[in-house]
């Protein structure tokens, strides 16, 4: 009977211990967690290149001080709200006190004219932004409606996010009245007639192989729109 009443003793000292401890640590850690050694005294931007990254840490400074554990998440998205060239972004925190924002900024697709000036699109139609001059290595975009808005834009806006990488800067202009009349226009003169933008991936093999099998000089058109069975028009 003694032997175990001393057993149970042992046990029940033993189950102490172990929750006295495990009391303890997450008092330390609690502690570590809101203590101001763990609070952001760096920021820390990645992933710009149009957005001044200086410029985006200082309109987070509200967040220096604050333990990395109650950085406002609500409040960075608000600030990040207003960068329109952020597509999207995220978060990180970095022990002991440096608070990581990575952004995804947007992709321009081509230039708008608005009135007298220009602005740079992204395929959502997203303004990135506006110039008294068309941007420089962008294709101009036309739709019926004028703007980033409409099925022609979104359809013309698809097409150029699969353009090979050898056009890059090779298209001068993109047209589209409807959703499966988009046409390109090389600066070299050339018009390339893709359609629509299903089968943009095969479109685009089949566009490349026609440009190295044919002189451009010799080249007016090229029609892709069926890449089965794609023509080639003389000059």
């Amino acid at each position: 009977m003694r032997r175990f009443t001393r057993r149970a003793r042992r046990r029940r000292l033993t189950a102490l211990v172990v929750a006295g401890s495990l009391v303890l640590l997450a008092i330390v850690v609690a502690v570590a967690a809101y203590s101001p050694l763990m609070a952001v005294r760096t920021i820390e931007i990645t992933g710009t290149a149009r957005i001044d990254a200086v410029a985006l840490e200082d309109s987070l400074s509200d967040q220096i001080g604050v333990p990395l554990t109650l950085v406002d998440r609500d409040a960075v998205g608000d600030v990040i709200g207003g960068y329109p060239l952020i597509q999207s972004y995220s978060l990180q925190t970095r022990p002991p006190s440096t608070l990581v924002v990575s952004v995804v900024e947007r992709t321009p697709v081509g230039v708008l004219q608005n009135g007298d000036r220009f602005d740079l699109v992204d395929s959502a139609g997203v303004v990135i932004e506006t110039s008294d001059t068309a941007p420089a290595g962008y294709p101009t975009l036309t739709t019926p409606s004028g703007g980033a808005t409409g099925t022609a834009f979104h359809s013309l806006a698809r097409v150029l996010l699969t353009l090979p990488a050898s056009l890059d800067g090779r298209v001068a202009a993109v047209t589209a009245t409807t959703g499966d009349d988009v046409t390109l226009t090389l600066s070299d003169g050339a018009v390339v007639m893709w359609g629509g933008p299903d089968r943009s991936a095969q479109k685009a093999i089949v566009l490349e192989k026609l440009m190295a099998a044919t002189d451009p000089a010799e080249v007016s058109s090229y029609d892709v729109s069926s890449p089965a069975a794609a023509v080639v028009g003389r000059r």
